[in-house]
């Protein structure tokens, strides 16, 4: 790892930082960006929000758009991931025995929206199991379509997902989806700036990612991304100045009008979208992405020596990228020992329970450094044999 990167983060240097897929975490520049844009909003607040802001959305949604291959006015700002789940899933009209595929490695708070939705409407949901570990994508594909029935009306799973940390094959299932007419939504909370991202070949009908994590903007910053043909579909959660043949906001897209304005809010991490973009062009974010992958594929075979418990992921290193879980031994107290671990040795890391495994969830980031993974491995080497039920 280059050692500079480190300097340009905020982070805690006491503390060993191995969880940047939880929240993320700003470079310095970036977080400077973020703070001017505070100051020019409170030194002239009605002006920049009445007369300057859309102009300056538009701006930094030309470069996100860039950044993810896909047009400016086929994307909308909103605070997190989680949002545009809601978004989507609140706009479908879902109907009583319709069926939502999804997966058993899907983030908990999403979970809940199919639940509350299913409840409110009387769908269904269809919960796939995908058992690790697995040898291919096409297997995901195949595990995944066993569960497509005549009702299926959604796809909804993880590009990345957040207990497992598994790269699923979207563009595969989403290309197989649409032969069959079946919508898909993705959530993407762990793909920009992780991976290579294309969103207009990628062909998901909705997508959904953050760019307070892998993207390094702050937090507050996310998109939401949907097919042309099918933004007449989208509903907004909150109806404002957008709504209407009135709109005093109007930026010549209807998806945009509607999503944008949400009242008055603090446009200052989105905004900042552009500077992690930037920062990231001028660090060469490619060759940082595959030191972290490298760097990471080593530490996990280094933990399964100790442990002797299998990959995840198989001898396919290609399912994950910069964060990857790893299984631990049966654990008297997975908690107690995650807070051991930080309280002990100062090491951020999230312990997960997962499909009846204790799993270790490892991010690496630019900032990482290989001494940071030694440190665990020698906690781990340490602890383990004390907390292992």
């Amino acid at each position: 790892m280059a050692p500079h990167l480190k300097s340009h983060f905020l982070l805690d240097p006491g503390v060993i930082f191995l969880n940047h897929g939880s929240f993320g975490a700003a470079p310095r520049p970036v977080f400077e960006a973020y703070q001017r844009w505070q100051l020019r909003l409170e030194r002239q607040p009605v002006k920049f929000l009445a007369r300057e802001l859309l102009a300056e959305l538009h701006s930094s949604r030309r470069v996100l758009g860039q950044f993810l291959g896909a047009g400016e006015d086929n994307l909308v700002f909103i605070p997190n991931a989680t949002y545009g789940v809601n978004l989507v899933a609140r706009s479908l009209g879902l109907k009583p025995g319709e069926e939502i595929l999804t997966t058993d490695h899907e983030y908990g708070a999403c979970d809940n929206i199919w639940k509350f939705i299913a409840k409110k409407t009387g769908a269904r949901i269809v919960r796939r199991q995908i058992p690790l570990p697995v040898s291919s994508s096409s297997e995901i594909v195949e595990q995944l379509w066993k569960g497509v029935t005549p009702r299926t009306r959604l796809i909804f799973l993880s590009h990345i997902t957040s207990p497992t940390a598994l790269r699923m094959p979207v563009r595969a299932i989403c290309a197989r989806a649409r032969k069959a007419g079946i919508l898909t939504l993705i959530d993407g909370a762990h793909a920009p700036g992780q991976i290579p991202l294309n969103l207009s070949r990628l062909g998901a009908d909705f997508y959904t990612g953050n760019c307070h994590k892998w993207l390094l903007a702050p937090k507050g910053s996310a998109f939401l991304h949907v097919q042309p043909e099918r933004q007449q579909l989208i509903e907004p959660l909150i109806v404002s100045w957008g709504w209407g043949e009135n709109c005093p906001y109007d930026t010549g897209s209807r998806f945009v009008n509607l999503l944008e304005w949400r009242g008055t809010r603090d446009p200052a991490a989105c905004l900042s979208v552009s500077a992690a973009v930037k920062f990231q062009k001028e660090h060469h974010w490619d060759e940082v992405r595959e030191r972290c992958h490298q760097l990471l594929v080593q530490t996990l075979d280094q933990i399964r020596d100790l442990t002797g418990l299998p990959s995840l992921y198989g001898e396919n290193t290609d399912l994950f990228r910069q964060m990857a879980a790893v299984q631990l031994p049966p654990l008297a107290d997975p908690r107690r020992f995650q807070e051991h671990l930080y309280n002990r040795y100062r090491i951020e890391v999230p312990l997960i329970e997962w499909g009846g495994k204790n799993l270790l969830r490892i991010s690496i980031q630019g900032y990482n450094q290989p001494s940071d993974l030694e440190a665990l491995l020698e906690a781990l080497d340490r602890s383990l044999p004390s907390f292992t039920s």
